[in-house]
């Protein structure tokens, strides 16, 4: 059977780094990352005249969705070809949404693949300080208004999609320091080897 993977958390949680090493560490992995899309994001931006703000009500209205939307579709097309898709996105909300994950589990179906979320746990307070040590545009209003910013921010597991008799649904990735991460990605990386 094949396998969606989403690695999913709040922004500068640590994402990116542990996807690419997970990825690295499977076999036959297609990488799919949704930041590749910021460079459209951005040109939606600029053609509307609009401040590149991706916490603003104009990015929730005409880009964030749709960057999901495009990011999946590839994710479904690549399954064709491949055993795993590991997808790097927050899909903080989509996650917590039953009706989405159900949604996509019955999309996965159609394919002969299963969902499995690595949900990544980082220290609000190590989210920060990555977040400054990244220097990246997309973060200079969240750090400019953190407080408002941050309030907002759910690190809550997700636990409305974790089915106890199943082992991979829900995999937590614990990343708040060097020994989390090493000792966290030995661990998934033997449940998600032995589950194939």
């Amino acid at each position: 059977m094949k396998r969606l993977i989403l690695v999913t958390s709040p922004p500068a949680s640590g994402k990116t780094y542990i996807s690419k090493k997970l990825a690295k560490a499977l076999k036959h992995v297609v990488y799919l990352d949704k930041d590749t899309l910021i460079v459209l994001s951005h040109q939606i931006f600029k053609v509307m005249n609009e401040e590149v703000n991706r916490s603003s009500e104009f990015f929730e209205e005409h880009i964030r969705n749709y960057e999901y939307d495009a990011v999946l579709a590839l994710a479904m097309e690549a399954l064709e070809y491949d055993d795993i898709v590991l997808i790097n996105a927050p899909f903080t909300r989509e996650i917590r949404d039953t009706a989405f994950i159900d949604n996509l589990k019955n999309q996965l179906i159609e394919k002969d693949a299963r969902l499995t979320v690595v949900w990544v746990m980082t220290d609000v307070n190590v989210v920060k300080e990555r977040m400054v040590e990244r220097n990246s545009p997309r973060d200079t209003w969240k750090l400019e208004n953190w407080d408002e910013y941050i309030k907002d921010v759910d690190f809550s597991i997700p636990v409305s999609i974790d089915n106890p008799d199943i082992v991979d649904d829900l995999l937590l990735f614990k990343n708040s320091n060097q020994e989390e991460y090493e000792t966290s990605l030995k661990e998934l990386v033997s449940v998600l080897e032995k589950m194939d």
